[in-house]
């Protein structure tokens, strides 16, 4: 029997949310539309005036017997880029930011574990030596030319212009 649960997400243009989770195994419907914002019922042109306080979303309905809340959290985290403020691409205001809209005390429990931890730092302390530039040091390791070196490609086609000279 099917377990349908609801998650509301906002990640830039809802065209491009949507066209991904159409396409996901256990998700059962996927809608565009306006959350969170100050205007009952916008319009479309009224939410990209930007005066609405809305953000383009899409309601995610899913099967959390065939995919888990936190998978589909995960392919939202992978699809767009949640460190650009009021931006994805090429589309720019308060109605493309990223956000997670739960229902329900288990929903946000779920998305603060898949999001990060953000607190003050407390207690730091520095690791061993050996620990220090082990991927320079190591790379043939295992877990280094199997887990590490595919980040760090990753990292060189995306921040090609980032990397150090020389």
């Amino acid at each position: 029997m099917a377990n349908i649960q609801t998650i509301t997400l906002g990640g830039g243009c809802f065209w491009c949310l949507e066209a991904v989770y159409e396409q996901v195994d256990g998700v059962t419907a996927v809608e565009s539309g306006y959350s969170n914002g100050h205007v009952m019922n916008p319009s479309y042109e009224q939410v990209c005036g930007g005066d609405t306080g809305h953000v383009e979303v899409v309601k995610v309905s899913f099967d959390a017997e065939r995919i888990t809340l936190r998978e589909v959290l995960e392919i939202f985290f992978h699809i767009h880029d949640p460190t650009t403020k009021n931006r994805q691409g090429n589309d720019v205001g308060t109605q493309y930011r990223s956000g997670i809209y739960y229902v329900g005390a288990e929903q946000e429990r779920v998305a603060r574990a898949v999001f990060t931890e953000l607190a003050p730092l407390a207690n730091y302390s520095k690791a061993e030596a050996y620990h220090q530039h082990y991927y320079a040091r190591n790379p043939e390791q295992g877990y280094c030319a199997f887990v590490v070196a595919p980040k760090v490609e990753k990292f060189k086609r995306t921040f090609a212009a980032r990397l150090k000279k020389g």
